[in-house]
């Protein structure tokens, strides 16, 4: 191979005369570095989307529902489930909530739908959600208030737009557990609460929306007594959250209880970000195809520009096997260097972008803030993969082309 080596830089190499090759050479590089660029920053980028919107989604919502089927909505006797549901393998941590859609009024009258969360933090295990783990830590205070009303914790978004700060007196409005007025009116149920604090999600809809409070608070609001909306739970592994719901049901005895795990409650959400991912993985690699029209072009105009060369060549001995991988490893060294100046380009802008995140979007639009970056190496090494195989298979024709040439012809060849 050192022979076809010391030839193929040869050719590679620019000369005098020859400086329109050199040229062509450097853009069909070109073509892979900014292809293979795009696909490593882009598939980071898309990772990060997916990961990041997970971390939220786990770090406010268990891992596994437990709610019962019914018009009422209500988990009546879930003392006796408890232990049930923590005897399932897996299962790390269990905790009863109450769930529901309320309206949130400031003292100057502003008011909006909001959804409460009613936890216990204190149940034994680890916490369910980092919610639950930031008020067990102290960070956020969901204890006695100097007020006497029961505290309340709100969204960073919400609690900007109400302008409320610790200490604040909302009233909460739920219109689950209403009565009937003498008149025959509906009665919503109104309650007090006292703001002790604000959480930050990163995640935009959570943020804006969600407020939570004390489980017993949230029972007394919503008229459910001793009940609740159902048990939250976590797991050791949260990707076999799905596994594990099957065997909480059993557990419980099937009907009329059910199970939802996080995958399935978002399945939409994460398939369109597949979807996305892959279709712009595809038009991406189209780059590397169209680089690898510019490899076959360019190995075709040197094969016409050394003609007589590689007659020369083949009269002296040069076998036609030879011819072929000169032509190769020239196709090969611009995939590679291509390759590997854009591969390495597209890590250090993706770790750029991760670490000074001076690209932001609009939270309230796309969930995050900034753009988040992931690096899953399984896919940088298949785009290399496919790069190389996609520069190798543009050699191959005008490499046999350089190889079928008779050398009497050859050096005819004007």
């Amino acid at each position: 191979m050192k022979l076809e080596w010391f030839i193929a830089r040869r050719y590679l190499s620019s000369r005098r005369g020859t400086r329109f090759l050199s040229l062509i050479t450097l853009i069909a590089m070109g073509g892979v570095f900014v292809g293979v660029m795009a696909l490593i920053l882009v598939t980071a980028v898309m990772n990060g989307l997916q990961n990041d919107l997970r971390d939220k989604i786990l770090g406010t919502n268990p891992h596994i529902w437990l709610t019962s089927f019914g018009a009422n909505m209500r988990l009546e006797n879930w003392g006796e489930l408890l232990p049930k549901v923590r005897d399932v393998k897996e299962v790390e941590a269990v905790a009863p909530f109450v769930h529901t859609e309320v309206g949130l009024t400031n003292q100057a009258g502003y008011a909006e739908g909001a959804i409460l969360r009613g936890i216990d933090p204190s149940v034994p295990g680890p916490p369910i959600t980092e919610i639950s783990a930031d008020v067990r830590s102290g960070q956020d205070k969901l204890g006695a208030t100097e007020s006497g009303y029961p505290p309340l914790l709100v969204g960073d978004a919400m609690a900007d737009r109400f302008s409320l700060v610790p200490g604040d007196i909302v009233t909460v409005t739920s219109l689950q557990g209403t009565t009937l007025s003498p008149l025959g009116g509906i009665m919503p149920k109104l309650k007090h609460f006292e703001v002790t604090g604000r959480f930050h999600t990163g995640m935009y809809e959570y943020d804006n929306k969600f407020i939570y409070t004390t489980l017993a608070a949230a029972q007394e609001l919503t008229g459910l007594g001793k009940d609740v909306t159902g048990l939250e739970i976590r797991v050791d592994d949260p990707m076999r959250a799905n596994e594990v719901a099957k065997n909480v049901t059993a557990a419980v005895g099937g009907y009329p209880y059910r199970t939802e795990d996080w995958q399935s409650m978002n399945s939409s959400l994460f398939s369109a970000l597949k979807l996305e991912k892959l279709t712009m993985g595809v038009i991406l690699l189209l780059i590397v195809v169209v680089a690898a029209f510019n490899i076959v072009s360019t190995l075709v105009m040197v094969v016409a520009d050394k003609t007589r060369e590689i007659g020369i060549l083949k009269s002296m001995g040069l076998r036609g096997s030879q011819v072929l991988r000169v032509f190769i490893l020239q196709g090969v060294v611009i995939g590679t260097v291509g390759s590997l100046l854009g591969g390495g380009l597209g890590l250090l802008l993706a770790w750029l972008l991760d670490r000074y995140k001076f690209i932001s979007i609009p939270g309230d639009i796309y969930f995050v803030d900034h753009l988040p970056v992931a690096f899953d190496w399984s896919n940088i090494v298949l785009i290399f993969a496919l790069s190389m195989l996609i520069s190798f298979l543009a050699t191959l024709y005008p490499a046999w082309q350089a190889a079928r040439l008779y050398p009497v012809e050859a050096i005819r060849h004007e």
